[in-house]
């Protein structure tokens, strides 16, 4: 009667070992495949080049020759304003410069060394005179006494006719010092009107407003923001010359704030009509590059290293979803910026090239502004041993998968390479045709009994 009861208990402890108690798993064999490991980042789409052209000074909009959205090539004259207080200002400039050309400042200096040569020669003549007297007294003592006062008189005037010679000297020098600062003086007025006429005949010149680059016009306001070329030109070029000369060229030039105006307002205008008045720094208009558009990404600092110029991408941009367009890295910011996502992030910029829809057609060219998604390709490895992403589990730092070994599940620590969305390339720690858990693996325990 006990053998039945002790048959039917191995039999029970036999199906919780091996039977239907163990969890079944879904694997995968390792194989060797292409992984392509990918970075996506936010972008905005931009422009290969834009330059705003601001008024030069206060002025009248004399012609347009350029309708608005023209395609330009660079140099091109857009437009021409008039300003008879910018010519007025050039001429006097022109007549400050020749007038400082003109001045010339000399010292007046005597020439006092002939004088000093006769009084020398006189008293060369009298000591002389005085010997032979002092050599015809009989007495030998009174001769002596007189010879050594004739000696002494002698000595006090060469150190009487030495300093006056030092005082000549230094009359000269000073004479000479005064001409050289008066000389430099004029120096320096020559420059500052010759700096004066530089930014006055430049501002005259910017009056013909000529295209910057090559690209299309967008007159007035409108257009998009960027560093005006113009941005008050006269102020401008003022802050570039030397110090010293600033004050003068800005007197000269009666150059104000860049931007405002009599009042210290700033004229600006949806477009450029002819006759209407603008001010000193006033918006005339955007000429935008749409040769070549680029794209800013913000890459997270954990895959900015991945990245570098030449690497190549895929955007995707928010106004043509079905479309698909390619693109290169060009450079990498070094300094971070304030992620959109919270964090820190580095901006990627990229040229970005003509695109396809879904059905292999022409994309339409973005409009620069646009929002974009990019799909920066970090890494490919090429005929690389590959697992499934969902193989991989991470525990303490370390990468692992399960390989299935008689029935169980074996812990093998693993190390990854490029790691795309679906594969993940595993440099060392497996050996192709394995099987490996590729669902709840991160459940499993070593060396625990399962089922495929």
């Amino acid at each position: 009667m006990k053998l039945p009861v002790i048959l039917l208990a191995a039999a029970l402890l036999a199906a919780g070992c091996t039977g239907e108690q163990d969890p079944r798993v879904q694997v995968a064999e390792v194989v060797r495949a292409t992984v392509a490991e990918v970075v996506d980042a936010p972008g905005t789409v931009g422009a290969r080049a834009t330059s705003s052209l601001t008024a030069p000074a206060d002025a009248t909009v004399a012609e347009v020759l350029v309708p608005d959205g023209a395609q330009v090539e660079k140099g091109a004259v857009l437009a021409r304003l008039s300003s008879p207080a910018a010519q007025d200002r050039l001429k006097q400039a022109l007549a400050a410069r020749a007038n400082a050309s003109d001045a010339v400042i000399s010292m007046p200096q005597a020439n006092l060394s002939p004088l000093q040569d006769q009084v020398d020669a006189a008293a060369a003549a009298s000591f002389a005179a005085g010997r032979t007297a002092v050599a015809q007294i009989p007495d030998p003592v009174l001769r002596a006494e007189a010879s050594q006062r004739a000696t002494q008189a002698e000595r006090q005037y060469a150190a009487a006719a030495a300093a006056a010679r030092a005082a000549l000297a230094q009359l000269g020098a000073g004479a000479e010092g005064v001409e050289s600062a008066l000389a430099a003086v004029t120096g320096s007025q020559r420059a500052q009107a010759g700096a004066a006429v530089t930014v006055a005949r430049q501002t005259v010149e910017a009056l013909t407003v000529r295209a910057p680059i090559s690209g299309v016009v967008t007159l007035g306001a409108g257009g998009a923001a960027a560093a005006p070329s113009g941005d008050g030109d006269l102020a401008g070029l003022i802050s570039g010359l030397p110090p010293a000369a600033q004050g003068p060229a800005s007197a000269a030039l009666g150059a104000g704030s860049a931007g405002s105006g009599p009042a210290g307002g700033t004229t600006t205008m949806s477009g450029l009509v002819v006759g209407a008045p603008v001010r000193s720094g006033a918006p005339l208009l955007t000429v935008t590059d749409l040769g070549g558009l680029t794209v800013d990404a913000e890459v997270d600092e954990t895959d900015v290293l991945l990245v570098q110029a030449g690497t190549p991408a895929t955007v995707e941009v928010d106004a043509v979803p079905d479309a698909s367009y390619p693109a290169t890295v060009t450079a990498v910011d070094l300094t971070p910026t304030t992620s959109a996502r919270g964090g820190v992030s580095y901006r990627v910029r990229l040229a970005l090239l003509g695109g396809t829809t879904a059905d292999d057609q022409p994309a339409p060219q973005p409009r620069p502004g646009m929002s974009a998604v990019v799909d920066l390709q970090v890494r490919t490895a090429e005929n690389a041993l590959a697992v499934p992403a969902a193989a991989v589990v991470r525990d303490e730092g370390r990468d692992a998968v399960f390989v299935i070994e008689q029935g169980r599940a074996i812990r093998r620590e693993v190390r990854l390479g490029a790691q795309g969305a679906d594969l993940v390339e595993v440099v060392a720690g497996l050996l192709p045709g394995a099987q490996v858990v590729v669902r709840d693996a991160d459940r499993l325990r070593d060396g625990q009994a399962v089922r495929t």
